[in-house]
């Protein structure tokens, strides 16, 4: 309660006092008219609403307790669409409870011991406002709500990308073309002599009998197409079998490359 002690009225403690969950139109409709009577010092407590109570009486014969219905109306007739009688749930079972209250110079009361508690809900009469409301309100979140900003900048400086910034723009279009790496060019490689080509060409077929054209690139550092050529006339290409896809020897250079080792 603070470093000050304060005092708790409770002259009205044991004053009965109904509790209701409302919901935010009715609290609103409330609200709003408690404000427009503010000003009237006439009528400082105005009246918003009115509870009727409806007593369903059994027969003479049945030996039942008879059944009680709260509806509630609006004293507001210029609500719209907001629905303006609602039925009161009534909670048999519930947690007692006090309504206190603290006034704008801090005094503390007790209002009153809730007796009974409710929960409200659109009567069957007015199941058509009630829609119409619900669709108003669902309309209104619908729509986006747009501003028109004035830049004080005249230049248009702030609407132009900063040197560096152009590569963090996303693009536009939802699917991102994939940007294959570039090939490294065949001018930077050298060509060999024919001859001396040839000859390594040998050696890497004896080292292994198949080679892929793409590991005899990386093998002798030359021109792909320098290579296809001089393959063309000393190989044969597998297209079926195990070896799919590389190059061997010929047989007539199997044998005379056999015949060289003899030697």
């Amino acid at each position: 309660m603070g470093e000050e002690a304060k005092y708790l009225e409770t002259a009205r403690a044991d004053r009965s006092v109904w509790l209701m969950k409302c919901p935010p139109v009715v609290s609103r409709a409330w609200q709003a008219a408690s404000a427009s009577s503010s000003s009237d010092a006439a009528n400082p407590n105005p009246v918003v609403a009115k509870v009727v109570l409806s007593l369903d009486l059994p027969s003479g014969e049945e030996q039942q307790e008879p059944s009680l219905q709260f509806k509630m109306e609006l004293a507001q007739t210029n609500t719209g669409n907001t629905p303006k009688s609602y039925s009161l749930n009534m909670f048999q079972d519930f947690v007692p409870m006090c309504v206190f209250s603290e006034s704008n110079q801090g005094k503390l009361s007790c209002e009153g011991k809730v007796e009974h508690k409710f929960d409200m809900e659109p009567h069957s009469d007015n199941l058509v406002n009630y829609g119409k409301l619900c669709r108003e309100r669902t309309q209104k979140y619908m729509v986006k709500s747009r501003q028109v900003q004035v830049l004080d900048n005249d230049h248009g400086m702030s609407m132009r990308p900063m040197p560096g910034m152009v590569g963090l723009i996303p693009s536009g279009s939802k699917e991102k073309k994939k940007q294959t790496p570039a090939k490294p060019s065949d001018v930077k490689r050298t060509r060999r002599d024919r001859t001396e080509m040839e000859n390594i060409i040998f050696k890497l077929f004896e080292r292994q009998p198949n080679w892929a054209l793409k590991a005899l690139v990386q093998e002798t550092d030359q021109p792909e197409q320098f290579l296809k050529e001089i393959l063309n006339d000393l190989c044969v290409y597998n297209k079926r079998g195990p070896n799919q896809g590389t190059h061997e020897l010929k047989p007539e250079y199997k044998k005379s490359t056999g015949d060289t080792d003899a030697a």
